[in-house]
């Protein structure tokens, strides 16, 4: 089902695929003029943390995650984006190495444009500029968010806002009434939700045995969203 008027999904995701929708065609033809298109494998890593931001890039199909390491090798995974989404331009913007690292977590399908590109196109598109400007204010306030659901929340509030966050990317040709698989290893959902991997194993039998979702193998079929919002417990 949809989670229209259950849970604002707005909160909590970047949703950065609304800063190229039906650019100025002009706009469009200065950013794109000297793209690059290339297929990534399940695993790739596109760029790497304080590496030099040499462009961004445009998830065409797909889905990647946003991830730092701790000291000890460990991913945290920041944020999971999805087709048609932006990667990359924070650094551009600010002027420094990438803050982040970047993989896909599935075969994907990107486009890189050039950083020249990038910034030619913000100096001449007040569209573009615009857009900027309303997604970098949204991030923050879902960035703020997080940060309070990682300080006040249980392991358990945390994985099922965390499913229904990430269901909604998973949701192709949906209708409604319909389940919503989400295909995600344990390791990226522990790394996301901020745990250990069995904690993350433990809760989801927990969740199996309420009758609040399926698993097969890696696939989590969530049946009943409104029950992973109650979960969730997000207010």
């Amino acid at each position: 089902m949809s989670i229209q008027g259950i849970f604002p999904i707005e909160q909590w995701d970047f949703n950065s695929e609304s800063i190229l929708a039906d650019l100025p065609e002009r706009d469009l033809q200065i950013l794109m003029a000297r793209k690059l298109q290339q297929t990534y494998k399940k695993g790739e890593i596109i760029f790497r943390e304080d590496a030099y931001p040499s462009g961004i890039f445009y998830l065409v199909s797909g889905k990647a995650k946003k991830y730092k390491m701790d000291k000890d090798g460990r991913e945290q995974i920041i944020y999971v984006a999805n087709t048609g989404e932006l990667l990359g331009y924070h650094a551009i913007l600010s002027g420094d190495n990438y803050p982040d690292s970047a993989a896909v977590m599935e075969d994907s399908l990107i486009v890189f444009i050039p950083k020249e590109d990038f910034l030619e196109t913000i100096r001449q598109s007040d569209v573009l500029n615009r857009r900027l400007l309303k997604t970098l204010s949204h991030e923050f306030v879902v960035l703020t968010n997080s940060l309070t659901m990682f300080a006040q929340k249980s392991v358990r509030e945390r994985l099922a806002l965390q499913l229904v966050v990430v269901r909604e990317k998973y949701k192709v040709d949906f209708e409604p009434g319909q389940p919503v698989e989400i295909n995600m290893s344990r390791d990226d959902l522990a790394s996301l939700v901020g745990t250990a991997r069995e904690n993350v194993v433990r809760t989801l039998s927990d969740f199996k045995s309420e009758g609040i979702l399926e698993t097969r193998g890696r696939k989590i079929i969530v049946l009943d969203v409104k029950r992973l919002v109650k979960a969730a417990n997000y207010r």
